[in-house]
């Protein structure tokens, strides 16, 4: 590759572990009493590096991109609503407009490769690889130049941007199939396993993808490397994920990843680099078929499970409350001695 990954560390720290565990067992409740809560403060304070976690300038991303298989009528929206969904982020219209607002959420949209050209303005960062990938029906959606360019966008997108937090998100007509193809290729299930409603498949339409998506795995059966699968059946906005992921990780950053398809970026993330796994907190299992295997392989626990499948960060979005009040637990909240309360005998 022209350009080196970014380096990341594993921040897992025996000694810090111990001591933000002593911190929430002392605290004014019975032992374990606060379950996931606590499991996640402990995570957000080793991602940190700290005993007193505080997230600051949270960036909640929406990488969009249109993808060439979407002419194979593997969604069930035309390929406009890529470029459409991105003026109505931009317009602060959609669901996660609306949740970035309430939750005090920085949003940005990243182009990656939408079939439209948009006016620059405030929100809108201009990372365009191509018009769209190329049909992977056909041949590779990339070239390796281009899925190089993508993860690179990535890596200088993060390294531009404050704070010490990135929330996940994605649009793109046609990406619930490269990610599915992404999870097969990784994980060695059946692409019937891992093929879902997308947009909103019925069953005989969802079969019907499958079924495209099985010749597409055939097609590309001698990628072998991960920037050779990504390349060969990936897509701009995943392809850029990836790069942003590993260069939050590169920075101690924690990594609040939306539904499957911010999923799928993740597992090319950790192919390349399994550090990156612990700066990665999982916002909630999707309702998109698939997603539940895919975290099983990464060994991720979702923090929410609301049947959704939206994407656009909207997962994400919802789940971030928790981070906030984990940090809090941890900093603010009283111990037995501190409080002058005792013990249980």
């Amino acid at each position: 590759m022209p350009f080196d990954l970014p380096l990341v560390h594993n921040p897992c720290s025996a000694v810090l572990q111990a001591r933000l565990q002593t911190l929430l067992d002392n605290k004014t409740k019975p032992l374990g009493s606060l379950g996931r809560l606590e499991t996640l403060a402990v995570q957000i304070g080793m991602a940190l590096g700290t005993e007193g976690p505080v997230l600051e300038q949270p960036q909640l991303l929406v990488f969009a991109a249109d993808h060439g298989l979407a002419q194979r009528g593997v969604s069930a929206y035309p390929s406009d609503v890529t470029w459409q969904m991105v003026e109505n982020f931009l317009a602060g219209g959609a669901a996660v407009s609306v949740l970035a607002r309430q939750h005090g959420l920085n949003l940005g949209v990243v182009d990656c490769g939408v079939r439209h050209d948009f006016a620059a303005r405030p929100g809108l960062h201009l990372c365009k690889v191509a018009h769209g990938t190329a049909d992977s029906f056909e041949g590779p959606a990339m070239s390796i130049q281009q899925c190089e360019q993508a993860l690179h966008n990535g890596i200088e997108l993060l390294s531009g941007l404050p704070g010490n937090v990135v929330l996940l998100g994605e649009m793109g007509i046609g990406n619930s199939s490269a990610a599915a193809l992404l999870m097969a290729s990784f994980t060695g299930r059946g692409i019937a396993e891992c093929t879902g409603a997308g947009t909103g498949l019925n069953a005989i339409a969802i079969e019907r993808k499958a079924g495209i998506l099985q010749q597409v795995l055939n097609q590309h059966a001698d990628a072998r490397t991960p920037l050779e699968i990504l390349a060969a059946m990936g897509g701009f906005e995943i392809a850029t994920m990836v790069g942003a992921v590993l260069q939050a990780a590169s920075e101690r950053r924690v990594v609040v990843v939306d539904g499957f398809i911010a999923t799928a970026a993740v597992l090319v993330a950790h192919a390349l680099c399994p550090d990156v796994l612990p700066y990665c907190v999982f916002a909630h299992q999707s309702g998109e078929q698939g997603h539940r295997n895919m975290l099983k392989y990464l060994n991720a626990q979702p923090l929410l499970d609301l049947g959704l499948r939206l994407g656009e960060g909207s997962g994400a979005a919802l789940a971030w409350p928790l981070l906030v009040s984990a940090c809090s637990i941890l900093r603010d909240m009283a111990s037995f001695d501190s409080a002058s309360v005792s013990r249980a005998g």
